[in-house]
């Protein structure tokens, strides 16, 4: 069994008095609603529309639509290398819970969701980027993402975890933009039509390393498919009212993020190739800065690099080496 790392979980509620955390990642998208001036209306309007979104796909006993409401927790997860310490903010996640109005039950929705790290930054915004700047064209560092993966890995079959957590967790991402996606004869009554993609992308891969299978499913009334990573069996380990928590989350912020791809006026037809120069969308009233996000992707690499990945570089590279997980 792997001592080498303890893990610290903290909660946090997200309603409309967040304020992120100093140590959340600010080009989350939750924390990045959270700023400026508009923050709490930006919160306000968007677990409203999660709410309303829930409400539409759980239609049945709900004649007028407000039966239920999605509650949002911010899970954040400390990792301290053993004998050390030092603590080091390892990933954040949301975890969902619904509450029924008409039983008074609240019930657990599904952990992960929106899924950040700061070692992800350091993957993908310093040593990527450097390797294609020394590379001169696009090509991948043979080890990229062995050792975020193992990290996550390493959290996942932790102790820490099994107490914290009844299920694995699901993450759900936007579709790439440079990958064509070809639907397919299936379809589930809540996660939708299936989508198959013609070639694997690098944030599969990224995301293989962790373990995790991909599956692309555009919900009813959506207009694009969504990414779901999962461990096990994504249709049968959920209830359909734990994926319409995610369903209505994630979808929420992708319509503020990605407006061109998941508020388009246009529905994904057969087939499909997300575009983020799609002129025919609607912007939601949410004040967001994608630029911003961008830049500060870069220092937060840098910082787990300052961090974490320099001052612990021979031992993370010999448990990386060493560790079967």
């Amino acid at each position: 069994m792997n001592h080498k790392f303890t893990y610290t979980v903290k909660r946090q509620r997200l309603d409309e008095h967040y304020h992120p955390a100093t140590s959340t990642r600010i080009t989350t998208n939750f924390a990045n609603l959270a700023r400026g001036a508009s923050r709490q209306q930006n919160l306000r309007n968007a677990l409203k529309m999660i709410d309303s979104r829930f409400n539409a796909l759980v239609h049945w006993d709900n004649p007028e639509g407000n039966r239920y409401a999605v509650e949002l927790e911010i899970v954040s997860v400390d990792l301290a290398i053993a004998d050390s310490n030092q603590v080091f903010p390892s990933i954040e996640m949301l975890k969902t819970y619904i509450v029924d109005s008409n039983t008074n039950e609240r019930v657990e929705g599904i952990v992960g969701n929106n899924f950040s790290s700061y070692v992800r930054d350091y993957d993908f915004s310093v040593v990527l980027l450097d390797h294609i700047k020394q590379q001169n064209k696009f090509s991948v560092p043979e080890d990229f993402g062995e050792l975020h993966g193992k990290l996550f890995k390493d959290f996942i079959q932790s102790t820490t975890y099994a107490e914290q957590f009844k299920k694995r967790p699901v993450i759900c991402l936007s579709v790439s933009d440079n990958k064509t996606y070809y639907r397919t004869e299936n379809q589930h009554p809540v996660l939708g039509i299936e989508y198959q993609p013609n070639e694997s992308s690098l944030t599969e891969q990224y995301f293989k390393k962790m373990g995790l299978q991909v599956r692309y499913f555009m919900p009813p009334n959506s207009v694009a498919p969504f990414a779901f990573y999962f461990y096990g069996d994504l249709l049968n380990d959920y209830s359909n009212l734990e994926l319409i928590s995610t369903i209505s989350t994630m979808e929420s912020f992708q319509k503020i993020y990605r407006p061109e791809i998941y508020n388009a006026h246009a529905v994904a037809g057969k087939v499909y190739r997300p575009n983020l120069k799609n002129a025919d969308h609607s912007l939601t009233q949410i004040v967001y800065d994608r630029e911003e996000r961008s830049r500060l992707a870069v220092q937060q690499g840098k910082f787990a690099e300052e961090h974490f990945i320099k001052p612990y570089q021979t031992f993370l590279a010999q448990w990386s080496a060493n560790v079967v997980l």
